[in-house]
């Protein structure tokens, strides 16, 4: 089966790549299915009276046209070119107009077709057609399409330069996503097929130049029955890691159609229990996962979008287990398990003392287990309060001798290591701190107290002195306003005081 078609890609490249073209301009193209019955179309209502059809061909690796039918009125031309399925539409084309051919074309009949239409050996018309050919089989596995296989619709269109794309529908006009695979070459594919993907697909050509805007080349009728028989690969990997750290899900390194990741929960014997929580179909572009946020596909050197598939999980200690990676492509199913423990490590307080817990999941796989202190002398321990735990007990307070690395060992049964450390330090004791207040910034404020006051006892003295010089009519106002001072000394005060940290006043108000 992958064998003819591997054949048919490769016969189609042979015939691309091994002839020139010389005609550069063409008014139609015309697409067929490879022995479909068609016409070349070749009207002119205006042309009346004694003509002559003459009908050519170029075919695509020659250098010379050849004639293919040559017709008047009263008789007909038959050239080497001529196939019997080739003739002249109308019989009449004198009256009618038409000079159309028809024909059912076979791979050889792929090149330049000319329909000249002459007047008494004057040349009325000439029109040109490039007829393209879809060849070889076109629907991969062999019908009925067992269910979950790979259906793969290929289209080949010789030669490339009629065409500028091709594409496919499948059932209702839903458009399926077509990639080119050679210049003459476009596939569609439909990974797990399943009953109700069976209908009619449907082959749409875009013609390049002055042809049709679009051609519906050919229809499919694609019936699914039965089930697939999957070739299946699947190696193992047997590994570990700590809990909370990236840690990459393989797959098979083969280009895919569809990846579908499944998981067996950790320590599980029943296959009942397997769950898919991943599938990605890069055709149909669909996409299914179980929202685990600790799960997602890896990106570089990784591209989902071309088949090229791994994954990333960070996992919690409860996500070890099976894992089985299957990546699809034809009818082929290449798979690659992983059995995964996952270590944790946390610690739990109590009034007294303090708990080391070490937690593992797939324990099929563990050999033994054990708490280690960094100092090798020191002996630990240890007990299990269930399957898939480890404990060791700290007293309280924790002291210089106790405080240190704990690390938790695994060995797996494959001679593989793992382990994760829990640091335990001496907590820092609390400090109470008295502070003594200093004497000497208030001692520092009284000795500046001295010289403020007897300032201000000598402004007031000088100030009575000049009032009893002065009338006493006229220093009955000053007078008031020297006793407003002493009654107010805070005014005189708050003149006379410096600003600053070592403000006095501040002191005397204390």
């Amino acid at each position: 089966m992958e064998a003819g078609f591997l054949t048919f890609i490769v016969v189609s490249i042979v015939v691309v790549y091994s002839c020139r073209v010389g005609i550069t301009d063409w008014d139609d193209v015309v697409v067929v299915r490879e022995g479909m019955l068609t016409t070349l179309v070749c009207n002119d209502a205006t042309v009346r009276g004694g003509v002559t059809i003459n009908w050519k061909v170029k075919l695509f690796c020659a250098d010379e046209w050849k004639l293919i039918i040559s017709a008047t009125e009263n008789e007909k031309f038959s050239g080497g070119a001529l196939k019997p399925s080739m003739q002249l539409t109308d019989p009449n084309f004198q009256d009618t107009g038409v000079f159309s051919l028809s024909l059912k074309p076979e791979a050889a009949d792929i090149g330049f077709y000319s329909c000249l239409i002459k007047q008494q050996e004057r040349k009325l018309k000439e029109k040109i057609i490039l007829l393209a050919i879809l060849t070889g089989r076109n629907i991969f596995p062999a019908a009925p399409i067992p269910q979950h296989s790979t259906l793969r619709l290929i289209a080949n269109v010789t030669p490339d330069i009629a065409f500028t794309k091709v594409t496919w529908a499948g059932p209702g006009g839903v458009p399926l996503m077509s990639k080119k695979t050679s210049k003459t070459d476009s596939m569609a594919k439909l990974p797990q097929v399943l009953s109700n993907d069976g209908g009619v697909y449907v082959c749409m050509v875009y013609p390049r130049g002055n042809g049709s805007s679009l051609f519906s080349a050919f229809n499919v009728d694609v019936v699914v029955a039965g089930k697939a028989d999957w070739k299946k690969r699947s190696p193992m990997i047997s590994t570990a890691t700590q809990a909370h750290t990236s840690f990459p899900l393989t797959c098979p390194g083969v280009q895919g159609d569809y990846v579908q990741l499944h998981w067996l929960p950790p320590d599980s014997r029943s296959q009942s229990n397997m769950k898919s929580v991943y599938q990605y179909d890069r055709w149909r572009g669909t996409l299914m996962t179980d929202q685990n946020k600790r799960l997602q596909m890896a990106g570089p050197p990784y591209n989902p979008e071309t088949g090229s598939f791994s994954f990333l999980l960070t996992p919690d200690w409860k996500d070890g287990g099976l894992y089985i990676c299957e990546v699809l492509l034809n009818d082929n199913i290449f798979s690659q398990r992983t059995l995964l423990t996952v270590l944790k490590v946390k610690t739990k307080e109590y009034s007294r003392n303090l708990e080391l817990v070490c937690l593992y999941s797939e324990r099929s796989q563990v050999r033994r287990a054990e708490w280690k202190h960094h100092n090798k002398s020191r002996k630990l321990n240890m007990s299990s309060s269930s399957p898939g735990t480890i404990t060791t007990i700290l007293p309280l307070p924790i002291t210089s001798d106790i405080a240190g690395n704990y690390t938790c060992v695994l060995y797996l049964k494959n001679g593989q290591v793992i382990q994760a450390t829990q640091a335990i330090t001496v907590p820092a004791k609390d400090s109470v701190s008295v502070t003594t207040p200093s004497l000497l910034p208030s001692l520092s404020a009284l000795l500046l107290l001295v010289p403020l006051v007897a300032a201000a006892v000598g402004v007031l003295l000088w100030r009575q002195k000049h009032i009893s010089d002065r009338g006493i009519e006229q220093s009955l106002s000053v007078q008031r306003e020297a006793e407003n001072i002493y009654e107010n000394p805070e005014d005189i005060r708050q003149d006379l005081k410096p600003r600053g940290e070592d403000d006095v006043y501040k002191e005397l108000e204390r």
